[in-house]
């Protein structure tokens, strides 16, 4: 006897990517009208209200009639509203699967907002935008336009659905439990909310050329490749946060903030001049940034952190408690140390550091002042997943490893406070009999002989 549970969210029957679409549009955008945790989560910070007690409503297949007569049909409607406030409404656009988002289609979506005082147009794809900031269709709005243009991920809506079911916790029994099956069903194949899991068809192209260091920065497949390694360090921060329940972000310089296109001409510099792809994650309460470097003429992948050694030991000192925090660390993890205004440091494995501490010690025997742990991978070939894992996977089972082997344990230092003094005990003793004492010397007079001084006794 075999069986199945049974899925509130059905995903037998589903025969292309239109209807995986207007299946998970409409999963979607029920549960958010159930469950108010999981609508908070992802509505708030798009400008709709925070209050627990809100109002939801969702629609699908909503149709409109622009002024030029044009009849367009957004794939759901979205409408918060809480006591005298102003409702929030937002118009949503889902694209499942491999299916890309059309920019024409988003700005007559745009216009449909306007003319009806809408709040915002609200994309849904499984598409990672390159850049912070920036939409995956490269659609652009005024400044001073009065609505907004949001782009959430798949991967994004299943990452927040499970932080608000797993880690955080919802109180009602009901909620948690359809919320719970709109995970599993996302997480299945056949929902169409695939993770990021293809570097596109200019992978093989690049991956050779910056093996050969034959790449040219001004070819658009170079400019491809630098795009969506910034959509993979984007999805692979939303996993790890996923897994851990934090909000892990990518590390951003703020000029590649205010313009994107910076971002991704660096990416490209690097790439096409020296055949390596790199970035880094800032996780909570973690010692340092996780770093990530690819190197495509090696094809290996180096994930690393630094940070600073304990000021206020010896060397040997500064190393055990490095060493006592990475018990459970692979043994083939690389430990590098710094002495201070050192351009190089001393470098050993795990195994070897804690044979013999000295093995990190310069010449000099200088303390160190800085660590780097280093961990290295063969980085997956392919384009995508198949019988073994492609690039996209190489690169986030690096990251999630390095995390649990090893900066997941890690804590920064912190001197012990310093030490009252105690005072010695107080020693009772005899009273002395009084003794005359001298009166001051006196001063000379202009008058005295010699100079000398006067000194009388009482």
């Amino acid at each position: 006897m075999s069986w199945q549970e049974a899925r509130l969210i059905s995903v037998a029957g589903i025969s292309g990517d239109r209807e995986a679409e207007q299946r998970a549009t409409s999963a979607l955008l029920a549960v958010l009208s159930v469950v108010r945790p999981f609508s908070i989560a992802l509505l708030a910070p798009l400008g709709a209200s925070k209050a627990g007690k809100a109002t939801v409503e969702t629609f699908i297949e909503t149709t409109f009639k622009l002024k030029t007569g044009t009849t367009v049909r957004p794939d759901g409607l979205i409408r918060v509203t809480f006591g005298s406030q102003k409702p929030w409404v937002g118009l949503v656009e889902v694209k499942s699967g491999s299916s890309k988002l059309d920019s024409e289609q988003l700005e007559r979506y745009v216009d449909v907002a306007k003319e009806n005082g809408y709040d915002c147009v609200l994309s849904i794809s499984n598409e990672i935008p390159a850049s912070p900031g920036a939409h995956p269709s490269g659609l652009k709005l005024r400044a001073n336009s009065k609505v907004a243009l949001h782009h959430i991920s798949w991967t994004r809506v299943l990452t927040t659905a499970v932080m608000e079911k797993v880690h955080r916790g919802i109180d009602d029994p009901e909620q948690t439990w359809i919320l719970g099956e709109l995970i599993r069903y996302l997480e299945h194949p056949a929902s169409g909310a695939v993770g990021f899991d293809d570097m596109g068809e200019n992978w093989v192209e690049v991956r050779d050329g910056g093996r050969n260091g034959t790449l040219n920065k001004r070819d658009d497949a170079v400019v491809d490749i630098a795009q969506r390694w910034d959509q993979l360090l984007g999805y692979a921060s939303l996993k790890l946060g996923s897994d851990i329940g934090e909000d892990v972000q990518e590390v951003v310089p703020r000029a590649h903030v205010a313009d994107p296109s910076l971002r991704t001409k660096s990416f490209v510099e690097e790439l096409a001049i020296e055949g390596k792809l790199s970035g880094a994650l800032r996780i909570p309460d973690t010692i340092s940034d996780l770093e990530i470097d690819v190197d495509l003429k090696a094809r290996q992948i180096l994930v690393s952190t630094s940070f600073e050694a304990p000021g206020d030991k010896g060397a040997k000192g500064r190393i055990g408690w490095l060493t006592r925090q990475l018990k459970d660390a692979p043994a083939g993890l690389v430990v590098e140390a710094f002495p201070k205004n050192a351009r190089s440091g001393s470098a050993a494995t795990l195994e070897a550091v804690r044979t013999d501490p000295a093995v990190l010690l310069s010449d000099q025997k200088r303390d160190p002042v800085k660590f780097r742990l280093v961990a290295r991978s063969e980085m997956g070939q392919n384009r995508k997943a198949g019988k073994k894992p492609g690039f996209s996977q190489s690169v986030v089972d690096a990251i999630e490893s390095f995390y649990g082997d090893v900066l997941q344990d890690l804590v920064a230092y912190q001197a012990r406070a310093p030490r009252r003094r105690e005072r010695a005990p107080e020693v009772a003793t005899e009273e002395l009999p009084s003794v005359p004492l001298l009166s001051p010397p006196a001063i000379p007079s202009k008058g005295a002989p010699d100079g000398r001084w006067r000194v009388s006794l009482d």
